[in-house]
């Protein structure tokens, strides 16, 4: 059975990790393919990938595209951070969930014990 102690430790821990991320964003990197008709031609020519930063603020879709391989790189890397940070905070609340109810059930063994 986890202490308390082992409990804080943790959390401790998930917290300097999330202070350690400098950068995240807030989204989904996507890949889009055009369908361009070239003079002459009957059927369209597929043009792409092309990479598409989006994210939903409010009730809308805002996005962009990464148009080199530098901001590619770096959306990926920040969309990871962002993941990473979200799996943290859901450990970090579960971590003291348990913690509380431990809290609670020692402290509810120790008022038995007075009684006693």
């Amino acid at each position: 059975m986890s202490t308390v102690r082992e409990f804080e430790t943790r959390r401790n821990a998930i917290l300097e990790e999330m202070r350690s991320i400098r950068s995240m964003r807030r989204g989904t990197i996507n890949k889009q393919y055009l369908k361009v008709r070239h003079r002459g031609k009957k059927e369209p020519v597929t043009r792409g990938p092309y990479h598409l930063f989006s994210r939903r603020e409010g009730n809308k879709t805002v996005g962009y595209r990464l148009t080199t391989q530098e901001e590619l790189a770096q959306a990926q890397k920040d969309v990871t951070a962002h993941k990473h940070f979200l799996e943290l905070c859901k450990e970090f609340e579960s971590l003291t969930e348990k913690m509380g109810e431990l809290l609670r059930h020692s402290e509810g063994a120790e008022k038995k014990r007075q009684r006693s």
